[in-house]
């Protein structure tokens, strides 16, 4: 049996895709980007940590810039145009209700992590949230999730990763973590 299991936020829980992508689009605006990308052509940003999603739009040079401009928009807007996704209040109860510990891992700044899950009313499932720094500390998924297990103590081995996306399967892999894919 898992003894804990952690879940990706955005793409796992939530569908954050119309917040993100308006942010992005907000962000690449102000800095008066030639081209615009649709919300569609823009989904891969969803879940890598946004600096390194920002840097392939954009290169290096105009990356924290970028960051700083799509903050502007997320931390009033952006974090609040997203819904959880249909059934998921019913697995979290199921799996607490079973003597799961529930965690939140997502490479989202803990600062926006939290209020959403606030916000959606989701907060009673999950002893923590763990999530990046705004200064980028903690954004790659291996890292976090290391410094997630160890403030929780739980063995690795006995612990599963839920996420959507190849960084939350390397870092569960990388931190002897089993890990589930979700589409």
């Amino acid at each position: 049996m898992m003894d804990a299991i952690y879940f990706d936020l955005d793409g796992t829980l939530t569908d954050p895709k119309p917040g993100i992508t308006r942010c992005i689009q907000y962000a690449l605006q102000r800095l008066d980007h030639h081209t615009i990308p649709t919300a569609d052509e823009l989904t891969w940003c969803i879940g890598p940590p946004l600096r390194s999603s920002f840097v392939i739009l954009l290169g290096g040079d105009h990356a924290d810039r970028a960051v700083a401009l799509y903050r502007e928009r997320f931390s009033d807007i952006g974090l609040y145009e997203n819904g959880v996704y249909d059934g998921i209040d019913e697995v979290l109860t199921a799996l607490r209700a079973s003597g799961h510990r529930l965690f939140v891992a997502t490479s989202k700044a803990h600062v926006y992590a939290e209020r959403i899950i606030d916000h959606f009313g989701l907060r009673r499932h999950f002893e923590r949230v763990f999530g990046a720094e705004l200064d980028g500390t903690r954004a790659d998924k291996s890292h976090l999730l290391e410094y997630a297990l160890k403030q929780v103590a739980v063995d690795p081995s006995k612990t599963l990763m839920i996420g959507d996306r190849s960084h939350d399967m390397v870092g569960a892999k990388n931190n002897g973590m089993k890990g589930i894919g979700v589409l």
